[in-house]
């Protein structure tokens, strides 16, 4: 999920070689909600950002896992919660 637009999105993706759609919350909704934005004002403006973070929700919509700041750039563990979520799903 990010604050840039589904085509800055989609052109990220391509050069890093990411196979999965990246999501755009350009409206802030989702990052507001979970406590990712984050604000700070300068004189009087007030500039927003998100934290880097990796959440995994589950197909039930339920939160799995979460990792905040500095080792959030390196999607290995999500990518791992991940996988393991997907091993534990029953058969259909």
């Amino acid at each position: 999920m990010s604050l840039d637009s589904p085509a800055a999105n989609a052109a990220f993706a391509k050069q890093a070689g990411i196979t999965f759609t990246l999501l755009s919350d350009m409206n802030k909704k989702m990052l507001k909600s979970y406590g990712i934005l984050k604000g700070y004002d300068v004189h009087d403006d007030t500039f927003e950002w998100a934290l880097r973070a990796n959440i995994v929700i589950d197909k039930q919509g339920i939160i799995q896992f979460v990792e905040e700041g500095d080792s959030a750039v390196d999607p290995n563990t999500a990518l791992t919660m991940c996988t393991t979520l997907h091993k534990k799903e029953p058969a259909k």
